[in-house]
């Protein structure tokens, strides 16, 4: 099983860009799908984008077109590039690795604030 780590977070201006990175340890990365999930204060954790082993992509309709999920596997890190930041995307940021055997692994969640 691997583990996951986020990193990249911080402040972001309205209109903006930041990018997420999630390093993963362990073996067989590759076969791993991979997520990134968020959590406002007060809501329940979403799914914001998902990026299969395969390469298939899912994003959540609030984000469509603005953010990118994508993955390296010969770096064994997961990537969300972030544009035109809004307000109501200020969340903790969570990275999820899932495997065949559909066991989630998490990372310990990295701050996006976006504000001016």
């Amino acid at each position: 099983q691997v583990q996951v780590a986020e990193s990249g977070g911080g402040l972001g201006q309205p209109g903006g860009s930041l990018r997420l990175s999630c390093t993963a340890s362990g073996r067989l990365f590759s076969i791993y799908d991979m997520g990134w999930y968020r959590q406002a204060p007060g809501k329940q954790r979403e799914l914001v984008a998902a990026i299969s082993s395969g390469g298939r992509t899912t994003y959540a309709d609030s984000v469509k077109g603005r953010f990118t999920i994508s993955r390296d596997n010969a770096k064994n890190t997961a990537y969300l590039q972030m544009n035109s930041l809004k307000s109501e995307d200020t969340a903790v940021y969570y990275c999820n690795a899932r495997s065949w055997e559909n066991m989630d692994t998490w990372g310990q969640g990295t701050q996006v604030t976006v504000s001016s």
